[in-house]
């Protein structure tokens, strides 16, 4: 179930050209979520299409997207879906938070795949 959630957002994302997409594994790292989804976009506007696509997908599927936070001013907005978290940043602020360094230990997942492809 949780890595169908990450596969729809992964696609929304992709759906909305956001680059370079990094899920991670964070089973028995931490206690937030399951698995993170970071991408980026170019611009604000990119940005919150990003996150709009990622919550309608997931709700379309039947899941619930319990936050949606950092949308107004679009330069890290999180979608909290329980289980899979996307952070999805302005390209000038992803470097600054360097989610990835900060969760090093999480593996990377291989890209995931949809049915709808």
């Amino acid at each position: 179930m949780n890595e169908t959630l990450l596969s729809i957002a992964y696609k929304a994302i992709d759906d909305k050209r956001g680059e370079d997409i990094v899920a991670l594994n964070m089973q028995g790292i931490s206690l937030l979520a399951d698995y993170f989804i970071i991408a980026e976009g170019s611009s604000e506007r990119q940005v919150q299409a990003i996150a709009r696509e990622i919550k309608e997908k997931a709700e379309e599927a039947g899941f619930t997207v319990r936050k949606l936070e950092g949308f107004d001013t679009a330069r890290w907005i999180l979608v909290d879906m329980g289980d899979v978290v996307a952070h999805i940043f302005h390209k000038d602020e992803r470097a600054y938070y360097n989610l990835e360094r900060l969760w090093g230990d999480a593996p990377h997942l291989d890209t995931p795949q949809t049915n709808n492809e």
